[in-house]
């Protein structure tokens, strides 16, 4: 989005699982490395999934810095050239994410889920983090601008949590489908046949997600995954709002499962085992298998 990104080297399987690149137009590629290289938006807000510069914490070592540093430096060589002016925000290429709506309404994965519990976690939870993200990248931008290292390496934390945040439950609102129209249906063709072999059943898959779900400490998200090399699904978990690419570059999610007790507290209060029995009756296995399909085409 600005200077400092477009110097992180941005793991490849980027280009699959966050659609950042411009329709259109393939994302540049580092001649050294073969890694993607952030490219800017420089179009008006839009339903996007985010850039994600930063898959792990970045602690604050010497050679962080030192890319932070030599960032500044060529914003202060560009400063210069624009005789100390401050590019305007279209020019320095900043792109603001917006809240996607929901496929349905909010009553309508009842009694699963209540329409309560999904007009706050859509509308509160999901619009913060979208909101916390385009500040963090406003503040990255300026601090980039200001020639501050510090505060380019702090921010990192922050935009890997709200990118995160965003990026998973952008995911989720389309795991989820309405039982009239065909959720908790289980899967068919290419999928369900995967799923028998790696796991045995459907009955078992949805065992062990459940299982993992109902283990982990604190908040995250369980996974359904698919290993695009191997070509093999697996479950995995992350904690907080780490995405699931943060387990692996060849990990592409079919479906996620939120597991913060915002997504279930109002409606199930402490019992999480039964908020994940339930939120099967809605998942959309089509979504799943689409998925499936359109990474090993």
């Amino acid at each position: 989005v600005f200077l400092f990104l477009r110097q992180v080297s941005v793991p490849s399987h980027f280009r699959s699982f966050y659609s950042w690149a411009v329709p259109g137009r393939p994302p540049a590629q580092s001649a050294r490395s073969g890694s993607i290289i952030y490219q800017p938006h420089r179009t008006s807000p839009r339903h996007l999934d985010p850039p994600f510069p930063f898959p792990k914490p970045s602690p604050h070592t010497p050679n962080t810095l030192s890319m932070a540093l030599r960032t500044l430096a060529a914003k202060k060589t560009l400063g210069l050239a624009l005789g100390g002016a401050r590019p305007p925000a279209a020019a320095r290429g900043v792109a603001t994410f917006t809240l996607p709506d929901l496929p349905y309404d909010y009553g309508a994965l009842e009694p699963a889920v209540s329409g309560e519990i999904m007009r706050l976690h859509h509308q509160k939870h999901h619009a913060t983090y979208v909101a916390n993200y385009n500040k963090a990248l406003e503040q990255l931008d300026a601090a980039v601008s200001k020639g501050d290292a510090s505060a380019v390496v702090h921010l990192q934390s922050a935009i890997k949590f709200n990118g995160g945040g965003h990026v998973n439950h952008s995911i989720f609102w389309k795991n989820l489908k309405p039982i009239s129209e065909g959720g908790g249906e289980a899967p068919h063709g290419k999928l369900g046949w995967a799923i028998d072999e790696d796991f045995g059943s459907i009955e078992k898959l949805i065992k062990k997600m459940n299982a993992e779900g109902a283990a982990l400490q604190g908040s995250g998200w369980v996974w359904l995954a698919l290993d695009k090399e191997a070509k093999r699904l697996s479950v995995e978990t992350t904690p907080n709002q780490d995405p699931l690419v943060t387990k692996g570059s060849n990990l592409h999610p079919l479906l996620g499962i939120d597991v913060w007790e915002h997504a279930y507290y109002l409606q199930y209060k402490n019992v999480r085992p039964d908020y994940l029995t339930n939120i099967w009756k809605v998942v959309n296995w089509k979504y799943a298998g689409e998925e499936y399909e359109k990474v090993l085409a």
